[in-house]
């Protein structure tokens, strides 16, 4: 095995066994406070605590991730997720866990993850020769893949077994493994920690900017991929709604689509690990907004006793997903200059955070008011309008070094 494909691999292995017991926390934690306080406010409210400090906090994360060492600013951030999930289990295993504490826990947790991930994937261009970065993009998709069809049913098992706080402890074991790894490997020191200077997180963000504004047509990718949250987050929380209320399907019917789904997703993630250095990444990524927009829409036009072919727009939807999110993180590897990479990555995944829960508000309004059906529809439509923007783009279209 060549050199970088086996440290790859040791990297893969380690996040994929930490995503895997983080999803199964995840689950956990809204079981236990569902079944605590029976209270739909109280998930809604551990979900934003989950999300919205990491949206905040990534805005600005990437200029510590250039400034400083990638690996430190991994192990640290892996390390601090670790540690709250640890001082979780000893409060749960003292007695009564108050829901506050869960609340920020969740929230340190999320500003944590605002580092972890913009600076694994800014490690990732020093381990794996740019021509590969498709397809190791690929081989990521797969295992978080992986980790949400599996982590239901264990999450299941071991929730009927186990108090939460054991539950938590398998995660902290999950980030150690994690750690372990990237503390063994040797991880390339880019040229950017060799500079001095202070940090200046204003600046330096604005020079992240900056740095996608000055690569021609990156700026229209951010906006297309911003609007396509809008798009795509509505979609993907009303698999459940579509399923029970207008196609009149059981909870087993829903259980059976979001399998479905995640099993497309994870197909999407193999194909892409094949393929991902032989195919354009523009084209791929207008392929897969077209397609789940096509998808999306024909949902929407289907007559409610169509349920098995819903099952299948939901396949071939989930099977687009890689391939937007793993070929948009290669463009932004291959195109950015290391010393802005984790500005310009992290920008560009929070910024999608920020649009996507707007648009589920606005999603679920409007499911209200004109049916889910007619939402998919109008969703559907729109994905369509911005895969076109995209291939018809003067801006990208000059840049070939995209394609």
């Amino acid at each position: 095995m060549e050199h970088w494909k086996r440290r790859f691999a040791m990297l893969g292995v380690g996040q994929a066994v930490s995503m895997l017991t983080s999803s199964i926390l995840q689950m956990a934690i809204v079981w236990y406070l569902t079944q605590k306080t029976q209270s739909a406010i109280i998930v809604t409210l551990s979900t934003l605590c989950g999300f919205l400090p990491r949206a905040i906090v990534g805005m600005f994360s990437g200029a510590f991730i250039d400034k400083f060492d990638r690996k430190k600013v991994l192990i640290l951030s892996d390390g601090g997720i670790a540690l709250m999930a640890l001082s979780l289990s000893l409060v749960s295993f003292m007695g009564e866990l108050p829901i506050w504490f869960i609340y920020l826990v969740l929230a340190l947790r999320s500003i944590g993850s605002a580092f972890h991930s913009p600076s694994l994937n800014a490690i990732t261009p020093t381990i794996v020769p740019k021509e590969e970065l498709a397809r190791c993009a690929g081989i990521m998709q797969g295992f978080e893949s992986v980790s949400l069809i599996l982590s239901p049913a264990l999450a299941a098992v071991l929730y009927s077994i186990w108090d939460l706080g054991f539950i938590v402890l398998l995660d902290v074991i999950g980030a150690a493994v994690a750690i372990i790894i990237v503390i063994f490997m040797k991880i390339p020191q880019s040229a950017h920690c060799q500079k001095t200077g202070a940090l200046h997180i204003w600046q330096d963000t604005k020079e992240g900017v900056e740095a996608i504004r000055r690569e021609p047509g990156l700026m229209t990718v951010l906006v297309i991929s911003t609007l396509y949250a809008f798009v795509y987050f509505p979609i993907g929380s009303m698999y459940p709604l579509i399923t029970m209320t207008y196609f009149r399907g059981s909870i087993a019917d829903s259980s059976m689509v979001e399998i479905i789904f995640s099993s497309g997703t994870l197909i999407g993630s193999f194909v892409l690990g094949i393929v991902g250095n032989k195919i354009s990444k523009i084209h791929g990524i207008t392929a897969s907004i077209g397609i789940y927009g096509i998808g999306a829409l024909i949902s929407g036009l289907l007559l409610p006793t169509a349920l098995p072919y819903f099952m299948i727009c939901a396949a071939i939807m989930g099977f687009t997903i890689p391939f937007f999110y793993g070929l948009r993180t290669t463009i932004f590897q291959s195109r950015i200059p290391d010393e802005y990479l984790g500005r310009a990555l992290s920008l560009s995944f929070n910024v999608c955070l920020f649009a996507g829960p707007v648009g589920l508000i606005l999603g679920g309004s409007f499911s209200e008011i004109i049916g889910v059906n007619r939402c998919f529809m109008i969703c559907g439509i729109l994905a369509i309008i911005l895969a076109l923007w995209m291939i018809l783009s003067p801006a990208i279209r000059k840049n070939k070094d995209l394609y």
